[in-house]
This record gives structure tokens, sequence and C-alpha cells, in this order.
């Protein structure tokens, strides 16, 4: 099995390099495991995607339980991709994510619209103006504060998601603020119980968004997981190998949209920043509902996927920025940013696992803890998710 585990290691790595990421700081590979191993892959010529296919082919043969066979099954997608295959994206996606992503009804948004319509203070101007002046109203000057007030958020979110499972003692979140990266705010594990949570310093930060965004990235979302997967799967050693182009990651992503709401249900979240957090800073109640409207932020993720099938079949910019900006309420500013992301690539079915898996994961997980429980302790696949009962 050691011989196996090498292989599933190098080839995710391999595969990884050939993407642009090294070894050790991948564009798809959270790795964290022999030194040596990366240092290999990174001294020897890039791969022939086309030997990948077969390396992948091997270990499919032997792969010792579903979750590794469709963790390689997405390797083995990708490697043909970049061996020249073009699959359709629904295809392509379905290969990596073990789920086919689909088109998005606009009915969908429209609904979204009408939440946020709702929850959103009364006003004058357009659903998008409305929803950056409600940005704007809690946006954190100067955000060199923020660290001391995500260090806050990390405390209560561990404690809430130590009351469904049991984290260990002596863990540490901090936070940095950086600048030129594309993400808003990213949590990473770093091991020995150490995270920190990456927030960009170039993007106004909305303080109502705190608990959604610590939630997602911390606890019970990536950092939770990660932590705790260490802990219960000490001798699985590919959790050491993350390929974040697989179906894993669906329920990963999901879970982290999800997270708030598992960890504060129902209006908790606004009650906790109204207590502990908004005072301090001067930002008083408005009226409006956080929740609801962190619901349709989650729903209008399905923007983005149908984004990515107008990319795919080659639609000029100026209509994926006219489609951002119709459904996504976002401003021609903040699509310019984001435009770049949705070009097709061997990435492109990444962005499908975030509205796909929330929507996998919600009627599932929302109300059960111990379901949440076994998503923070155990290796799923999105065949393993079914229905609430």
């Amino acid at each position: 099995m050691i011989d196996w585990q090498r292989a599933y290691a190098m080839l995710a790595l391999r595969i990884n390099r050939l993407i642009g990421g090294g070894a050790l700081s991948g564009t798809v590979v959270i790795y964290q495991g022999p030194q040596e191993w990366a240092a290999q892959v990174e001294s020897e010529p890039p791969a022939v995607p086309g030997k990948l296919v077969d390396e992948a082919e091997r270990l499919l043969e032997s792969a010792a339980s579903p979750y590794l066979a469709a963790q390689v099954r997405a390797m083995r997608a990708v490697a043909r991709h970049l061996d020249g295959e073009r699959l359709p994206l629904a295809e392509y996606g379905r290969e990596c994510l073990g789920l086919k992503p689909r088109w998005v009804a606009e009915e969908v948004f429209e609904e979204a619209h009408a939440e946020l319509d709702r929850a959103l203070p009364k006003g004058s101007g357009s659903l998008a103006e409305r929803l950056r002046a409600w940005q704007g109203a809690h946006t954190l000057e100067p955000i060199e504060r923020l660290p001391d007030l995500v260090a806050k958020a990390v405390n209560e979110t561990r404690a809430r998601t130590n009351s469904i499972v049991p984290l260990p003692e002596g863990e540490v979140v901090g936070c940095r603020l950086v600048e030129g990266v594309h993400f808003h705010g990213a949590g990473a594990y770093e091991g020995g119980l150490r995270s920190t949570i990456h927030i960009n310093k170039a993007i106004p930060f909305n303080l109502a968004d705190l608990l959604y965004l610590i939630s997602h990235e911390g606890h019970p979302g990536h950092i939770a997981e990660s932590v705790l997967k260490e802990i219960h799967l000490p001798d699985v050693r590919d959790q050491d190998v993350r390929f974040m182009l697989s179906p894993s990651f669906v329920l990963s992503e999901g879970l982290g949209l999800l997270a708030e709401e598992i960890v504060f249900p129902g209006d908790e979240a606004q009650t906790w920043l109204n207590r502990n957090i908004l005072p301090e800073v001067g930002v008083r109640p408005d009226g409006s509902d956080f929740a609801a409207i962190h619901h349709a932020k989650n729903v209008l993720w399905g923007v983005w996927g149908n984004t990515m099938f107008l990319a795919a079949e080659g639609r000029a910019d100026a209509e994926l920025s006219a489609y951002l900006q119709r459904w996504a309420l976002y401003s021609e500013d903040e699509v310019a940013l984001v435009l770049g992301s949705l070009k097709p690539s061997p990435m492109s079915p990444y962005i499908f696992g975030y509205f796909h898996g929330w929507e996998l994961l919600r009627p599932w997980a929302a109300k059960r803890p111990d379901r949440v429980r076994r998503l923070l302790t155990e290796q799923l696949l999105p065949t393993d998710v079914g229905p609430s009962e």
C-alpha cells in the first residue's frame, strides 16, 4: 500500500506542476506528504500528460476504496484534459466532481433577487445599488482592525463547532491581511494545530459577512475539516494529498457555504454581530436580514456556474460581463476583477462545487449534527449524500 500511496501522491503533484503550481503551494493540490516526494517532482522534467493518464489507469485498477477510485478518476480526467481531450464542460465536470453540473434556471436567481429585495433596507435605486449601499454601510475602516475582530469570530465559531464535534485543545487560528491575491478570504491549515485565515486587504470588508466568511474558512468549514480528519483518520495517508478538483471538494465547498447556517441557525449570526462586533465599529441595525441575504448569496453562486458554461461556449467577454451584472448583481468594476478566472482552463469545473455542493448538502446536513460530524471526520463522496430523511 505504501507504493500505491507514493504513486498516488506523485501523480497528483505532477498534474499540479503541469497546471502551474509549485509542489508545496499548488494550484490543484493541498500537499502535506513527504517533502522528498515533492522535491523530486520539482527537480524532474515536467511530466508527459499521456503518461499520467496511463498511471491513473494503473492506480484505478488497484484503488482500495470507492473514495480513492473517485479521486483517481478526477486526476485521470485532468490528465486527459492536459493531453488534449476536450469533453463538453458538463461531462468533464462529472468526471472530476462526481456529479454532473447543470445550467441553473434564471427563475432560481429571480427568486433569490426577490429574497434580497425583502431582506435589504428599503431605498431608492436598483437592487444591485441597494445591495452595494448595504455593503458599504457595513464596511470596516480601517481594515487593519480586522484581525482582532476575526479572532473574536474564530473563538465563537470554534466554540459552537465544538458542541457538534469535539475539537482539539491548543488549536491556533491566526489572521493575515494579504495583497495581490485573487480571493477574498482563504483558510489554510499548516499542521500542528496551527492555521491562518488570509483576507485580501484590497477588497472592502463587509462586517455583516464576518461570520459567513470565518465559519466557511474556519469552523465548521475548511480548517475544521482539515484538523479533524488529521485526528480521526491518522492512518489514512491519502489525506496528505488533497486533489482539489475532485468529488471530496464538492462537499468541502458545499459545507463551507452551509457553515454559518449550521452553527448560527435563524438570526443567531446577526444577533451575535449586533452584540459583539457592530457596536464596536459604530454600525447600527438597519432592518436588514443577514441570514436571508446570505441564503440569496449562496443561491447566486449558481450564476458563476452558468457563466462558466457560457465561457466554454466561446461567448464574448462583454456577454459574460453582462450576465454577471444582471444576475450576480456585480458592478462593472467587480466583474473586471474576476472575469479572468472564468476563462476555460483545466480548473474550470471547480466553480460548480460551490452551488452544487451547497444544494446537495443543505437538505442533508443543515439540521443534522450527526451528519455534520460525518462530513468533518469521514471521507465521503457526493454519492454518499442523499435527501434528508
